[in-house]
C-alpha cells in the first residue's frame, strides 16, 4: 500500500445515473426490457430499492427515443398519496403525462379534464384514447416509476385495472398497439389488483434486475485504473463483499477512489476488506449516508407482525445459509427488503456485508424487542 492523488473519475452512489454516466453497468436486463418495450410488450420491474430500476428506465428511454418512440415518465410519488381524493389524483396524472410528452400546457389539459363527466378513470381512458392517441402519431411508452406508492390509495386497483384494458382494447382497436406501459417499483404482481373479484394482473413481462456480474463491470474498473496495480483483482474483492449489489458496489468503488492509498498487487483482499470493515460495517447506522442499510432495517421492522415472520424467516437462512425458494408471500416480501435473493431455486442472503450487519445477533436483538405474541409466531415460523 502507498499514498496516491486521488482520481477525477467518479462513481454515482444513490439516484438516477444519467444517460451518459461513465459508471453505468449495461446487465442483461437492459437490452430485456429495451427489446420488450419496443415490441410494445407491458413490462415491470419489481424488485428492492437501489438496483439500479431508476437507471435502467433512463437508458432504455434513450435507446428507445433514438427509434422514434415517444416516451413518458411519471413519478408517482410526485402525485402523493394522502389526503388526495381520485378527481386530484388523476387529473394530476394526466398533466403530468402531458408535460412528460410535450404535446399539451397545463391550462388545456385543465379545461379538457373540465369538459368531461364521468369518474377520474373514465377520464383517463378517454384520453388515452381522445388526446394521447389522436395527437401523437407514434408508437408511445409511459413509464410509471416508484409505482408502489399507488398502492396507499383506495382506488388503486381501478388504475391497473385500466392498464390491462388498454391491452385488452388491441383485440377491437389498433390504436391501442402503439400504447405501451412500464411500472417499476417495489412491489409484488398481486400486489397491483388486489380486489379477487377482478381479474389479476397477471399480463406482461417481468423484468429480472439481478446484481452485477464480474463480465459486466468493465465500466466500474475504469475507474480504478489510477489507483491499484490490478484494478481487475480490485474490483473482484469488491464484488465479493458487495454480490454485485448496485448500491453498494458503486458505493465500495466510490470508498476506494476517495481514499488517500494505492492498493498494490497481492494487497486487495486485505485493503478492500479493511475498506469495508471501517467504513461500511462499523458503526454502520451512524455511516449510512446516502441511507442504505438503515432502508433494509425500516423495511423488515416497519409493521411489528410482519417483522416477525421475516426475521424467523431470515434467521432460518442464516442458519441454514439457504432454504428451497417457494414465492410464498412471506419470502417474496423478504426478497423486497432487499436482503436475501432467489439464486437458482433457493433463497439466501445478498452478500456478505449484510451478513456482517444483520447478524444472529442482530436478529435475536430485534426478535427480543417485539411483543410477545409476535415473537411467538416467529418461532412457529421457523
Amino acid at each position: 500500500m502507498s499514498t496516491a492523488p486521488k482520481p477525477a473519475y467518479k462513481y454515482q452512489v444513490g439516484g438516477s445515473l444519467a444517460q451518459d454516466a461513465p459508471s453505468y453497468v449495461v446487465r442483461e436486463a437492459d437490452q430485456e426490457f429495451y427489446e420488450a418495450l419496443k415490441a410494445g410488450e407491458l413490462c415491470y420491474v419489481l424488485n428492492s430499492r437501489q438496483m439500479g430500476k431508476s437507471s435502467l428506465r433512463v437508458q432504455a428511454m434513450r435507446r428507445l427515443q433514438a427509434n422514434g418512440i415517444a416516451c413518458a415518465v411519471i413519478d408517482i410519488t410526485s402525485i402523493g398519496s394522502h389526503g388526495i381524493d381520485p378527481n386530484q389524483w388523476y387529473e394530476s396524472f394526466i398533466g403530468r403525462l402531458a408535460r412528460s410528452l410535450g404535446f399539451r400546457k397545463t391550462k388545456e389539459v385543465e379545461t379538457w379534464w373540465n369538459e368531461r363527466s364521468g369518474s377520474p378513470v373514465d377520464r383517463l381512458y378517454l384520453f388515452i384514447e381522445e388526446v394521447l392517441l389522436a395527437d401523437i402519431p407514434q408508437n408511445i411508452v409511459i413509464f410509471i416509476d416508484e409505482i408502489d406508492s399507488i398502492l396507499n390509495l383506495d382506488f388503486n386497483d381501478d388504475f391497473f385495472a385500466l392498464i390491462r384494458a388498454c391491452y385488452n382494447q388491441r383485440a377491437d382497436n389498433l390504436e391501442y398497439r402503439r400504447l405501451t406501459f412500464a411500472l417499476l417499483g417495489v412491489a409484488t404482481p398481486s400486489d397491483l389488483i388486489q380486489d379477487k373479484s377482478r381479474t389479476s394482473f397477471n399480463i406482461g413481462k417481468a423484468i429480472d434486475l439481478r446484481g452485477f456480474q464480474l463480465d459486466e463491470v468493465q465500466p466500474l474498473t475504469e475507474g480504478l485504473k489510477e489507483k491499484a496495480d490490478t484494478p481487475g483483482n480490485v474490483i473482484r474483492e469488491i464484488l465479493a463483499w458487495t454480490g454485485g449489489q448496485p448500491f453498494l458496489t458503486q458505493k465500495l468503488c466510490q470508498l476506494v477512489i476517495s481514499s488517500s492509498f494505492y492498493i498494490t498487487l497481492g494487497s486487495e483482499a486485505d485493503l478492500i476488506k479493511q475498506l469495508v470493515c471501517s467504513r461500511i460495517i462499523e458503526n454502520w447506522e451512524y455511516q449510512d449516508e446516502p441511507e442504505h442499510l438503515r432502508t433494509i432495517r425500516d423495511r423488515i421492522l416497519r409493521n411489528e407482525q410482519r417483522a416477525g415472520q421475516m426475521l424467523g424467516l431470515y434467521k432460518q437462512i442464516l442458519e441454514q445459509e439457504r432454504i428451497p425458494s417457494d414465492d410464498s408471500l412471506e419470502q417474496m416480501e423478504l426478497r423486497l427488503t432487499g436482503l436475501v435473493l432467489k439464486r437458482q431455486a433457493y433463497l439466501e442472503v445478498y452478500n456478505r456485508i449484510y451478513q456482517k450487519v444483520f447478524d444472529k445477533n442482530w436478529v435475536n436483538k430485534q426478535l427480543a424487542e417485539l411483543r410477545p405474541q409476535f415473537y411467538r409466531e416467529a418461532i412457529t415460523a421457523w
